[in-house]
């Protein structure tokens, strides 16, 4: 397996001119990407649209569980470039009690997760899907769907260069893999819904002698002691290595928390790191870069995921696990399934039979998320009520077994059949629970 970078593909199937594809994938992240990677691999002909150029930066806590790296495998990324730095688990923190959770040892995924920057993570994706087929087009920022008339479906985009040229792009399937704001679902009417958690996290980077941390770090409170009294600070934190001598360092606030839309979010992060143990170098002359910020789309925030022509994948379709703000794993796993129903639908004879295959990919992700995201609405209700969370961690985090039971479920990571005790539980309650 190589992540050799090719450069971008530019040939074109004999006959079709470089402006038609048989499906046009708008975004270039790990949603858009995986998906083009699948569909070329299966000899689709597929246009990937890229308003920026690689390498360039995304929000993200850089963090990858082992249901990401399955996905990296399965996409042939080798993982031996020692840029990717591997965790052996999680350390929780709060209610004064450190517990290190290594991943669970599973049939179904590795027992390791990584580390790396969205810097070249999306480039590497990119670069697997160009190998395999897929045509990339950097600085092609899509403006509009182009909507055919008489069927109401989309039947292309409109494009600007970085010239700011328009061009047309034509295919009879359109993914819309462009980022939480989806500026293409909300031209063709799909809006995102209420009923929904949603968050707001905030990130940076620092230069520290923790770099090299073999556990992701999960921080339950944040706590701001620069006053000279413990102040708890809305929210939850992370601390991740990345072993190039900088800490990914950041927060989450949830849309259940009652300070949601009134809290500084830079401020805050500045507030909690600067009553971090000094040794760490959590400080101002630290920092490497900005403070910057992402909306967080939880649990199919955003439907239906497939009409007239339009898949929504990864943040597009609000595919973030609303139990631990994981979006990089799910929008790997929407690229492949939604790659899987197009390559059926097109293999369909008729017009007719084709839409009634490509109306199976909102059926998919209901039946393979939908009762696990319904629990993590829930969960993500009651961890905004703060006594709730202070006696969940006072009484919860001193139970190990409690504690690896939560880790399973907020990471989703069990056995879909023959696991232990933990992972029937969870199954059971996902199959059971309203997929809503």
């Amino acid at each position: 397996m190589s992540q050799t970078a090719p450069t971008p593909s530019t040939s074109v199937a004999v006959g079709t001119p470089a402006n038609e594809a048989d499906v046009i994938i708008v975004g270039a992240g790990p949603a858009g990407c995986t998906a083009a990677y699948y569909l070329a691999q299966a000899g689709v002909d597929v246009l990937l649209l890229e308003k920026t150029a690689f390498p360039r930066e995304k929000v993200c806590g850089d963090g990858l569980t082992p249901r990401a790296v399955r996905q990296l495998v399965s996409m042939g990324v080798s993982l031996e470039d020692k840029a990717w730095i591997r965790n052996r688990g999680l350390r929780i923190i709060g209610g004064g009690v450190r517990l290190e959770l290594p991943w669970p040892d599973l049939a179904e995924y590795p027992g390791f997760g990584l580390v790396r920057t969205r810097h070249d993570f999306d480039e590497i994706l990119v670069r697997q899907a160009v190998a395999a087929g897929a045509r990339l087009l950097e600085r092609t920022n899509v403006t509009e769907p182009v909507i055919d008339e008489r069927s109401n479906r989309i039947v292309g985009v409109r494009a600007r260069n970085a010239d700011g040229e328009t061009t047309h792009f034509r295919a009879p399937l359109v993914l819309a893999a462009d980022g939480n704001s989806s500026r293409l679902s909300v031209a063709m009417g799909v809006r995102k819904r209420d009923d929904r958690p949603m968050g707001v996290a905030v990130r940076t980077y620092f230069t520290s002698p923790r770099h090299d941390d073999d556990y992701l770090e999960s921080w339950l409170e944040l706590w701001d002691s620069s006053g000279g009294k413990d102040v708890l600070l809305p929210g939850y934190g992370w601390v991740f290595g990345v072993g190039d001598g900088t800490s990914n360092v950041g927060l989450g606030i949830l849309n259940s928390t009652a300070s949601f839309q009134k809290v500084d979010y830079r401020e805050l992060l500045k507030r909690w790191t600067r009553s971090m143990p000094e040794e760490w170098g959590y400080t101002e002359e630290n920092q490497q870069g900005p403070i910057r910020g992402a909306a967080l789309p939880m649990g199919f925030n955003r439907t239906p995921h497939y009409a007239r022509g339009l898949m929504l994948v990864g943040d597009a379709g609000g595919m973030v696990n609303p139990f631990n703000g994981e979006g990089i794993a799910y929008a790997m796993e929407a690229g492949q399934i939604a790659a899987d129903v197009v390559v059926q639908a097109l293999s369909r004879p008729t017009r007719q039979t084709r839409e009634r295959t490509l109306l199976r990919y909102p059926e998919i992700l209901r039946d393979t998320y939908g009762g696990y995201y319904t629990l993590g609405r829930y969960f993500v209700k009651m961890i905004g009520n703060a006594e709730f969370m202070k006696y969940a961690t006072k009484y919860g985090l001193p139970q190990p077994l409690l504690m690896r039971f939560t880790l399973k479920l907020l990471a989703n990571l069990t056995e879909p059949s023959h696991g232990d005790a933990m992972d029937r539980v969870i199954n059971g309650l996902s199959k059971i629970a309203p997929a809503a």
